[in-house]
């Protein structure tokens, strides 16, 4: 077994190193063991990432218990929610790439020789995967669970996005202020990652698909027992990894990222997987593009309905046998022979797995859908491409025709909204939020919400150059590329062009001749950018396009 952590522990020449260690309490014993990395996001900000530390004491006690010494360090991490619908927003998808960074740079400075990753939630995990791929060492990842369900709302367990579709019935007056304040205490009864399918339990389940997580532990929640003992096998289990010279990249490859492709749209995941799994291609030296998401996308049924596609949450999707029972019973379209964190297959992981619950998890022979849960749209509104969630829009919403309401920022939009100025028939189109607009490319997740809690959700669409939370509904359209901040079509549309969506036929089009698209063209005048100085004016100036999953290029 090689360890690049002998490199800078052997003694006379590196003592200095060794006493370092020491002052914080390692002894000689610690110091012959592998070093093994946790990359621990654990915070008091994001209930997906509050149990970590918890969590991480399993992990470490499993390292311990097959050989290793633990070596634990910060990560920092955003709540999605949080940072919702004001200027935070603009930060979050940024995170990602400060995340890949940031673990990069500890694991190379420090010479350590694993990785584990302990995250749950939107860019932390993705940005953790990211990270996996670029050091290409022995790594898994550990997530914390989803939370669970709350009281019950509108017809289900409620979610964090219940309180956002209470604000828009309190506004119309469908339930009154005592009702709404009830539901604020009630909806998120534990910590954990959003009980819904959202972008965060997708990618959980992502990197379970992908085989860097143990079989079974994306959908675990929160407040299980059994979250606790998955984290200590996968602290024994990165040790076996080491041992085995198992690198990351013998699972991140592009076996393993289709194989997450085709599970995340047979279960609707979040639109957001179009930015996420190029970017971790990108980093693991596999291009994806979106041709190769629509062509698994077209040919994967859709076969588990979670909300926001239905009322069963995410725990309910892990007592139905979560992604071990979809992989199963999608097991012929995938890489069967995938390794995986186990030292197993793919096919050999999922062997003993069973659907458990038939009105959430189907066969491929009675599927909810022909057709997986995501969609690449191409038309003269979204020349590259744009991206929308049919699993999540209801039949009569998948061709929809009407006239523009332009806004150039996601709070003009929702103000509107609240107002009562959108009206029925029209489409809603949010421009300037993409990467380098927004810049960092904002959720319209509140305008839907609001939209929804009108009345409106299934008699208005949203088009945008940004992105939307995975938890959305309704009819939507994002990732439209060129952005409107690149002088993509979406900046010349103005109030009352008529707008075509039309999901089954892949097409996204503004109804008006090519002439006046580029007469319109040449009269559009790039605006100041809305960040002149820090981080955010860094990556409006570096992020590449939706298309390209808002990666920033490193590699020469």
């Amino acid at each position: 077994m090689s360890l690049r952590s002998k490199d800078i522990l052997e003694r006379p020449e590196w003592s200095m190193n060794r006493a370092l260690y020491k002052s914080m309490g390692y002894s000689d014993y610690d110091l012959e063991r592998p070093l093994i990395g946790v990359a621990n996001s654990w915070n008091r900000i994001v209930p997906g990432h509050y149990n970590l530390n918890l969590v991480s004491d399993y992990v470490k006690q499993g390292i311990c218990q097959a050989g290793g010494t633990p070596v634990e360090f910060g990560v920092i991490a955003a709540c999605d929610g949080i940072a919702q619908g004001h200027k935070g927003m603009h930060y979050i998808l940024p995170t990602r790439d400060l995340i890949a960074n940031d673990i990069e740079m500890m694991i190379e400075a420090h010479r350590l020789d694993a990785l584990v990753l302990l995250g749950s939630c939107d860019k932390i995990v993705p940005g953790m995967l990211m990270a996996a791929a670029r050091l290409d060492i022995p790594t898994i990842m550990v997530v914390g669970g989803p939370m669970e369900g709350g009281c019950e709302f509108d017809g289900r367990a409620a979610d964090t996005t219940s309180v956002t579709e209470g604000l828009g019935m309190l506004k119309a007056g469908k339930i009154d202020e005592a009702t709404y304040r009830r539901l604020e205490d009630c909806a998120t009864p534990t910590c954990g990652s959003c009980a819904f399918f959202g972008t965060a339990n997708t990618m959980c389940c992502v990197a379970e698909a992908m085989g860097l997580c143990l079989p079974g532990s994306a959908t675990i929640p929160a407040s299980y027992a059994d979250r606790l003992r998955s984290a200590q096998e996968s602290g024994r289990q990165i040790v076996e990894l080491l041992r085995a010279g198992t690198t990351a990249r013998k699972i991140l490859n592009k076996k393993g990222i289709e194989n997450a492709i085709r599970v995340s749209t047979a279960v609707g995941g979040s639109t957001n997987v179009a930015l996420h799994i190029p970017a971790i291609g990108y980093e693991a030296d596999c291009e994806v593009t979106m041709d190769l998401f629509e062509r698994l996308c077209r040919n994967t049924p859709y076969i588990a309905k979670i909300y926001p596609a239905a009322a069963p949450n995410v725990p309910d999707f892990h007592h139905a046998g979560g992604v071990p029972a979809v992989m199963k019973e999608i097991l012929p379209l995938l890489h069967g022979d995938a390794l995986t964190v186990t030292g197993k297959s793919v096919a050999e992981n999922v062997q003993g797995a069973e659907i458990l619950d038939n009105h959430i998890i189907k066969t491929m022979d009675n599927p909810w859908g022909s057709e997986g849960g995501l969609a690449i749209l191409r038309g003269n509104l979204a020349p590259n491409t744009a991206i929308t969630k049919p699993a999540a829009i209801v039949p009569d919403m998948h061709r929809f025709k009407g006239k523009a309401r332009c806004f150039d920022s996601e709070e003009s939009a929702d103000q509107a909204i609240l107002d009562g100025k959108v009206k029925e028939g029209e489409v809603v189109v949010i421009r300037y939020e993409g990467p380098k607009g927004g810049p960092g490319m904002r959720e319209m997740y509140k305008a839907m919400k609001l939209l929804y809690g009108r009345g409106l959700a299934l008699k208005t669409a949203l088009v945008t150059d940004g992105r939307f939370s995975g938890t959305n509904n309704g009819c939507f359209v994002g990732h439209v590329s060129p952005e409107a901040a690149e002088g993509g079509p979406i900046a010349i549309v103005r109030d009352g062009d008529m707008i075509t969506i039309d999901i089954p036929g892949r097409d996204l089009n503004l109804d008006v001749s090519n002439e006046e698209i580029k007469d319109r063209l040449a009269k559009w005048e790039r605006p100041e950018p809305k960040f002149k100085n820090g981080y955010l004016a860094l990556y409006a100036r570096l992020a590449e396009s939706a298309d390209k999953g808002a990666i920033i290029r490193h590699r020469l």
